[in-house]
């Protein structure tokens, strides 16, 4: 079965690899990689790494792509494991006629053509007529190396010199116009060249080759920048600029960075930020998150910070949200006013732009600031459209359980946000305000044995973890300082070594991790309903914010003198940095505090 390559590329690049393997391997993360026991020989410590086009065991040697472990992991022949992935990536085998065939070597010829022209821009640049171009390159604060990395070129200033140079070298006139690079005449007008008068920038595929080029005019002309047309080689929502340097890059541990234009790339990679690549012209598409996920499971995605700007981010959130999954997310940053990543490496240095990305938020933070843009909070009317919009938002997420994560982070945020006086009742001076009263907790009966009861809040503290893990980033450290002996103290020592490494706290992941290290008896233990029912603060459906505070009244009751410690640094990070986590976890913290004040619960559970 003779295929173009081609069309093998084409099928490597929208088939993730990590999807087709973990279906007959249980991959675990591995760094950037992935890493599980090799199906081709027996094994109990993992040498099969998965990377991000191909396959290697360490152990028996066996390596290959996609196809390859179809063929060796089913004993399916060339074209039936072709034939499943094609199927699974939406893709038509194409039929071997003469006319395909002569398609395959018109699209290679085309590569060779590219080159050409990437080659005669390239040395016009540093001849006479391209001066003002290189002088152009040099104040933008591009050294030779990286003019000399990119490929950067200059077109010449007039129409017809690529046609002739090329002539020189038998590439006819309908090859220049099928790859892009000149445009057909109307009526009697010849065809002419596409670019002149421009800055001439490669676009290269995700393999290095030369696909199509961008070009930017020096001068008060329009359009600034120019990108090749579609061809047989180049599809511009299928490609992102400097892809292939992106590449190794993040193999080499770069944070893979989306930002907008040409210069902004090539001056982050110069500043050492080689993970940055950007889409050509137009939004982001779902084939370029795509490939932007192969890249790295947590992309950041950089911003103007203008109204131009959060549109551009709510537009690829919401494009986003139906493809996100446990791994497989994004995180949002947000430039200075008036500032882009060129001129904000040129005027504060490489750590100006690494605070922008030390300051991204993953989406999931993003996504109600983004969707709250423009909403009227006074109007019943308004907020109960907002509500819906954001359980809407939620509801788009495949991953039924991040669906559920997203519509619990949603509603906290969007209680949290109602307008104070509605929120709060004044306490007396000094104190924290109160809450507003919701639905009771859900309390066992108190137990009489002092020994006995201490057990049991521990238990019911642990329980709740089990069902709540994504509480550790906020209770981990409480959490340690207890002292917790025999199977709660197993227990709690493994789930604070789970949530230290694990890539997103889900319940169901935990409960697993316990399973697979052998304490599936103390998980189920805990989550058992003797000797005393679970309180509500456990069970699966309860709200995040009554989950946490259940929490920490449960910890109060065995720890009373360190719970008034974590309620006064609460308010004294609330008093500097009043945003919506910090508040929601004092509320938390107070409901407790204030409850066990009161004595609204009693001595053996919340």
């Amino acid at each position: 079965m003779a295929l173009p390559p081609g069309f093998l590329d084409e099928l490597r690049a929208r088939t993730p690899l990590q999807a087709v393997i973990g279906r007959r391997v249980r991959l675990t993360k591995s760094g950037r990689n992935w890493k599980g026991c090799c199906p081709f020989h027996g094994e109990k410590t993992p040498s099969f790494y998965v990377y991000e086009d191909h396959f290697h065991c360490f152990g028996c040697g066996v390596h290959g792509d996609a196809v390859s472990f179809v063929m060796q992991s089913q004993g399916a022949s060339f074209p039936e494991a072709v034939n499943q992935l094609a199927a699974e990536a939406g893709l038509d085998v194409p039929k071997p006629t003469p006319q395909a065939a002569e398609a395959e070597r018109r699209r290679l010829d085309l590569h060779g053509v590219l080159e050409a022209a990437a080659a005669a821009y390239r040395r016009r640049l540093f001849l006479p007529e391209g001066a003002r171009a290189l002088a152009y390159l040099r104040g933008r604060g591009l050294s030779e190396e990286t003019i000399a990395a990119f490929g950067l070129g200059w077109s010449g200033e007039g129409r017809g010199a690529l046609a002739a140079e090329l002539a020189r070298e038998e590439v006819p006139q309908a090859m220049l116009l099928a790859a892009g690079l000149m445009r057909p005449g109307d009526g009697d007008r010849p065809a002419y060249d596409l670019f002149f008068n421009r800055v001439m920038f490669p676009i290269r595929d995700r393999q290095g080759r030369t696909i199509s080029f961008g070009g930017r005019i020096l001068g008060d002309g329009q359009p600034k920048y120019v990108n090749g047309p579609e061809t047989d080689v180049f599809s511009k929502r299928r490609t992102l600029f400097a892809l292939d340097r992106a590449r190794e890059g993040a193999r080499g541990g770069a944070a893979v960075t989306v930002v907008e234009g040409y210069m902004d790339v090539i001056a982050l990679h110069q500043a050492g930020f080689t993970g940055a690549v950007a889409p050509l012209g137009t939004a982001l598409t779902e084939e370029q998150l795509t490939l932007l996920w192969r890249l790295s499971p947590m992309p950041t995605l950089c911003f103007d910070g203008d109204g131009a700007g959060a549109r551009a981010a709510a537009r690829t959130v919401e494009l986003a949200l139906p493809h996100l999954t446990p791994g497989q997310s994004l995180r949002l940053a947000t430039l200075p006013a008036g500032e882009d990543p060129d001129s904000l490496v040129r005027r504060n240095g490489p750590a100006g732009f690494q605070a922008v990305l030390d300051a991204a938020r993953p989406i999931g933070e993003a996504l109600f600031d983004l969707m709250h843009e423009g909403v009227n909070d006074v109007s019943p009317e308004s907020r109960a459209a907002f509500r819906t919009r954001l359980m809407e938002a939620a509801a788009r997420i495949a991953d039924k359980g991040l669906s559920a994560e997203y519509r619990s982070l949603l509603m906290d945020r969007f209680y949290a946000s109602r307008p104070r006086p509605a929120r709060f009742e004044q306490g007396r001076r000094g104190e924290a305000p109160k809450p507003r009263g919701g639905r009771p907790l859900s309390v066992p009966r108190p137990v009489p044995q002092p020994a006995v009861a201490a057990a049991e809040r521990a238990r019911q503290l642990v329980a709740i973890l089990l069902r709540h893990p994504r509480l550790l980033h906020d209770v981990e450290e409480a959490f340690g300082s207890l002292a917790l002996s025999g199977w709660l103290g197993r227990l709690r020592d493994a789930i604070l070594q789970w949530g230290s490494a694990a890539d997103h706290l889900d319940s169901e992941a935990l409960i697993t991790h316990l399973h697979a290290i052998g304490l599936a008896a103390e998980a189920a233990q805990a989550l058992s309903a003797v000797p005393q029912p679970l309180t509500g603060c456990a069970a699966p459906d309860a709200m995040p914010a009554e989950a946490e505070a259940g929490w920490w009244h449960f910890f109060g009751l065995m720890n009373p003198v360190r719970l008034e410690e974590e309620v006064a640094v609460a308010m004294a990070e609330f008093a500097r940095h009043a945003d919506s986590a910090v508040e929601r976890r004092l509320i938390a913290l107070c409901a407790a505090r204030n409850a066990l004040r009161q004595g609204d619960m009693d001595s053996g559970g919340a």
